[in-house]
């Protein structure tokens, strides 16, 4: 353990002994209850602090720096009200298998009796999106319960750990440093696992091999996973929502479970085994009339080779070497060359995606209904690293961008962000200028909850004026250029093909943000 001065209050102590843990990073938008926090992070200078305006933008920028660094940042976050404004974006981590510690104010020990008027049951509010919860009892063992949080939250899988810190405890005398408490390790491979994956491949029926987190994340193991494929002609797929792939020229193409039910239906129909990887089996993101839940076949057989808990790029070399495959060197893919011409189309920004996008890009995808057309220019591009929407609660793309960008300060960065789900945490925005991140954000501006009018027709709606009315965004248009502006990020409006390639091509070549509102 590093040195440290011997008397300090409960929150030092905390700081300084996450510190040596690795934590580097603290996501803050603290309140009255945080700022003995706020002063032990003006004294040490430890770790870096970014603002932001609003809750959920510190919680999805933890999750982006979380999915690129590899390891947890901190949130700084106030009470249950301020807690309740970060908790869609943490569900999105959480669903992630992001790292994440949060330290969250609440009133001191004793006057949560009295009912002052931002009281309320902290940690009935955190317990939903966070897979560890405590609350510090006194200042001399409030670094250990850091500690055993932030080892929590890089556990396998790594997890949302919440530590809730009553303000007494926080600037009381008598914190104790504490000591790193190591993480748990991934599951041992099962051999009654691995021999029942074998037998799958060797049936001769028609197998799916699944595979998801780490092994997106892990190039060497999606060319084993592709030889595996090719020796026994199972088909690979990745789940639908994945937290980080690695794509581009020269890395193995996997495709996605489509999102539309009927299309994941369609794709899954053939199977009659199915072999899990770090991935659960697949379920639609909704019920729908007349259509399963469950996505997969109900005769179709399943083995899961290794839980979410399991070290899947270890699972897979082992089931290739049960196979006798090799690993499978990517077949070369051409690159769109620079697309020109008129009006801007979803094609057409696809394949100026493909020709623009920098070596090891980061692309943080909320592009929602835009999604499955723009998705394909991932694998296209050169190597890049494919960020996406993990939960299903809109709103994380500006700050998932956010954060990526501080884990990554030497990747550029481009956010393909629905206009919709944009202004849940347009906010962001003024991170990005503050802290001069390298993000080019593309709103692409269809003037309306596009996803939600396929949805209506999925339940058998017929919409009519006023359904129509809650799904379009207009009446007035927004205006994300001026918007923009307005938190020191310039921008630009485009509306045709030449237009989109020439402020992209600009842009990620120019430090600091840059907003292109694309009228598709």
């Amino acid at each position: 353990m590093k040195d440290h001065p011997t008397e300090m209050n409960g929150a030092e102590s905390v700081l300084r002994s996450l510190h040596d843990g690795g934590v580097e990073v603290c996501f803050a938008n603290p309140g009255t209850s945080e700022m003995q926090f706020v002063d032990a992070l003006d004294r040490t200078r430890l770790m870096r602090c970014v603002l932001g305006l609003f809750e959920g933008v510190v919680t999805g920028a933890a999750d982006g720096y979380a999915r690129m660094a590899g390891k947890p940042a901190v949130t700084l976050l106030h009470l249950a009200p301020g807690f309740a404004n970060s908790a869609a974006n943490l569900h999105n981590a959480k669903k992630a298998r992001s790292p994440v510690l949060n330290l969250v104010g609440d009133h001191a020990l004793r006057h949560r009796k009295y009912d002052a008027p931002l009281t309320a049951d902290v940690e009935a509010t955190v317990a939903p999106f966070s897979n560890w919860v405590r609350t510090g009892s006194d200042a001399g063992s409030f670094a250990r319960d850091a500690m055993e949080g932030l080892a929590a939250a890089k556990g396998r899988p790594a997890q949302v750990a919440t530590l809730i810190a009553p303000a007494d405890i926080g600037w009381d005398a008598g914190g104790q440093m504490a000591a790193v408490v190591e993480p748990e390790g991934p599951k041992p491979l099962d051999d009654d696992a691995l021999t029942a994956a074998v037998r799958a491949l060797e049936s001769g029926e028609p197998t799916v091999i699944i595979a998801g987190n780490s092994v997106l994340e892990d190039e060497a193991a999606l060319k084993r996973l592709r030889g595996i494929a090719e020796k026994t002609g199972a088909t690979m797929l990745a789940p639908t929502s994945n937290r980080r792939t690695e794509r581009g020229q020269g890395r193995e193409k996997i495709a996605k479970i489509p999102y539309p039910i009927d299309k994941a239906l369609e794709t899954l129909k053939p199977y009659r085994r199915a072999i899990l990887i770090e991935a659960m089996p697949p379920v639609a993101f909704f019920a729908y009339p007349g259509r399963p839940s469950l996505l997969l076949p109900e005769a179709c057989e399943t083995v899961t080779l290794a839980g979410l808990d399991g070290d899947g790029p270890e699972a897979i070399a082992a089931l290739a070497d049960r196979v006798g495959a090799q690993p499978s060197e990517p077949q070369p893919r051409e690159m769109p060359g620079r697309p020109g011409g008129g009006t801007l189309t979803l094609p057409a920004m696809a394949a100026a995606l493909a020709h623009v996008l920098p070596e090891n890009a980061i692309v943080v995808d909320e592009a929602v209904s835009s999604g499955a057309e723009l998705n394909g220019a991932g694998d296209l591009a050169r190597p890049n690293s494919w960020l996406s929407l993990t939960g299903g609660s809109i709103g994380i793309g500006v700050p998932l961008a956010t954060g990526a960008a501080i884990a990554a300060p030497d990747r550029p960065v481009v956010t393909l962000q629905a206009d919709g789900s944009a202004m849940y945490s347009i906010q962001g925005l003024w991170t990005q200028a503050r802290e001069q991140s390298n993000v080019t954000t593309i709103i692409l501006a269809n003037r309306a909850y596009e996803i939600l009018k396929g949805e209506l027709r999925n339940v058998g709606a017929q919409p009519g004026e006023d359904a129509l009315s809650m799904l379009n965004l207009d009446r007035p248009e927004l205006d994300f250029v001026s918007l923009a502006k307005g938190m020191g990020v310039p921008g630009q409006r485009v509306e045709t093909v030449e237009d989109f390639v020439r402020a992209l091509e600009s842009a990620v070549k120019e430090p600091g943000p840059f907003l292109i509102e694309a009228m598709i």
